[in-house]
């Protein structure tokens, strides 16, 4: 990562000062402030079909910041499937779920709280419902990898520390049209979805949820995909 990046904030408001300690608890990665190094992202993120929003940018300073890349080949699906079940409401309709929630967390989790800077994918709400599908042992981890490579899944950036937000500098915003973003938000969550359904008609003799925890499978099984980005 280079020592200056860019970020933008997609919000329906203005956010001049990101303030350490503000947020939704139930988000991705936990309590953080969450970015992205698109512009056209931030701004799809933004826009609801009734308003504009804003895509507030800034600059971070990320020298001595400690930073975990998710989506690098250091890590699996699993890890980002288990930081996102840890941190966010699943739906949990079958005890196999609840010992597949149980065993993510045990066997995959990564404390993000040891971080100051987070990279990794957005789970948007197509992106979502796939990782509830497999904890619920509706689809193998095979499959459940090809959907995230199936549409182009946003990538974010999570400002968590306060020694982190102490180093990110507001630049000012732009304006993020509706009748642009939103139409291009709603058609890249329709195109995953319509993908994710054509390869469920496909058979598939992966490893599903239960397997994995009957097999006692652990991050270094050569059979978990790793990185998303791969």
């Amino acid at each position: 990562m280079e020592k200056w990046i860019t970020l933008y904030h997609g919000s329906e408001q203005l956010v001049e000062e990101p303030t350490f300690g503000k947020g939704r608890v139930n988000n991705d990665f936990g309590l953080g402030f969450y970015c992205t190094e698109s512009e056209a992202l931030a701004k799809e993120w933004a826009v609801s079909s009734l308003r504009n929003g804003f895509a507030n940018r800034y600059t971070l300073d990320t020298e001595y910041l400690n930073i975990l890349n998710l989506n690098s080949p250091d890590y699996t699906i699993l890890n980002w499937i288990a930081v996102l079940v840890e941190h966010r409401l699943f739906s949990i309709k079958t005890p196999v779920a609840r010992r597949a929630k149980r065993y993510l967390i045990d066997h995959f989790g990564v404390n993000v709280n040891a971080y100051d800077l987070i990279t990794g994918y957005r789970a948007d709400d197509s992106y979502f419902d796939y990782a509830e599908s497999f904890l619920n042992n509706g689809v193998s981890v095979e499959q459940l990898a090809r959907a995230m490579r199936l549409g182009k899944l946003g990538e974010q950036i999570v400002v968590k520390s306060q020694f982190a937000f102490s180093r990110l500098r507001y630049e000012g915003f732009d304006v993020a049209e509706k009748e642009k973003y939103y139409v291009l938000r709603k058609a890249r969550d329709e195109e995953a979805n319509r993908a994710y359904l054509e390869m469920l008609e496909e058979e598939s003799d992966g490893l599903y949820i239960q397997d994995i925890m009957r097999g006692g499978i652990r991050n270094d099984d050569p059979r978990i995909p790793r990185n998303l980005s791969e």
